[in-house]
């Protein structure tokens, strides 16, 4: 959901459409760095100047995302959205099962299945684009999956591909605003490996989108798809420098040199104005 509202959000700046067509794209007002997180049907991207002059351009963007989750009903929920039809059908990835909001059945059983399929729709991607800077990961630790697959996905990728930068976006779980009682386990046993692999970890807590959400935005009752909008708003500010030339910050590497003190403190407090 957090991807699907990221990537939908993204689109828009850049002048899509809900489907991915290019109704007003136009590179000196939305950036010439689209191709970063999208790519063209028939072509590489803008910044190209030899696919510029291509006539046959089929003007489409899909996004560079794989969805993974061990049960297909939150990717039907994707689907169906307004982005949805922006998405590439192959790249979702699911298992029937769940996880059952257990770690170890996200990492080691249910998980372990589904992880190499997952693995080459990313090998996919990643041979699909003229330079991968790095990977982006954006999951919740309270569940079994998000913590559980999300942390196995994160082995595999640093397994795959070591020089590669690995950043990931984490909702921490709070004891305010639990579903289960086994949310603290799940986000210490993911943590452990977001200390080993991640290169940087973003810090999502859930008891602060609430707090935010009921105290400052006045909402009541703040739906996932509200939290999602709110956590999206935050990523688009962290990624900015990577979607439009400047000289700031403009590479993923830069930007942890900048900011980590220390390799096993890439935990980043991140905040919007």
């Amino acid at each position: 959901g957090i991807n699907a509202e990221y990537m939908g959000k993204k689109g828009r700046e850049k002048g899509e459409s809900s489907e991915g067509a290019n109704d007003g794209f136009d590179p000196n007002l939305h950036g010439d760095k689209i191709d970063v997180y999208f790519k063209e049907q028939n072509g590489r991207g803008p910044d190209h100047n030899r696919e510029q002059k291509r006539k046959k351009r089929s003007g489409k963007w899909i996004p560079r995302a794989v969805m993974v989750d061990l049960e297909p009903g939150t990717l039907d929920v994707v689907t169906a959205s307004a982005v949805g039809k922006a998405f590439k059908p192959d790249n979702f990835v699911f298992g029937n099962s769940g996880a059952g909001n257990n770690w170890a059945k996200g990492h080691y059983t249910e998980g372990a299945e589904i992880v190499e399929q997952a693995i080459d729709v990313v090998r996919k991607e990643a041979e699909g684009s003229g330079h991968v800077q790095g990977f982006q990961i954006a999951h919740s630790l309270g569940g079994g999956t998000g913590s559980g697959l999300g942390t196995l996905l994160l082995l595999k990728i640093r397994d795959a591909y070591p020089d590669r930068l690995t950043k990931t976006y984490s909702i921490y779980p709070s004891p305010k605003v639990s579903d289960t009682v086994v949310e603290p386990y799940n986000a210490i046993l993911a943590t452990h490996q977001l200390l080993e692999n991640a290169d940087q970890t973003y810090v999502i807590d859930n008891e602060a989108l609430y707090s935010i959400s009921v105290n400052l935005l006045k909402e009541d009752h703040p739906t996932y798809s509200f939290l999602n909008y709110m956590i999206s708003q935050v990523q688009m500010g962290c990624t900015a420098s990577l979607r439009f030339s400047g000289q700031l910050n403009g590479a993923l590497r830069k930007l942890g040199v900048t900011l980590i003190p220390f390799p096993r403190l890439p935990f980043f407090n991140i905040a919007q104005a």
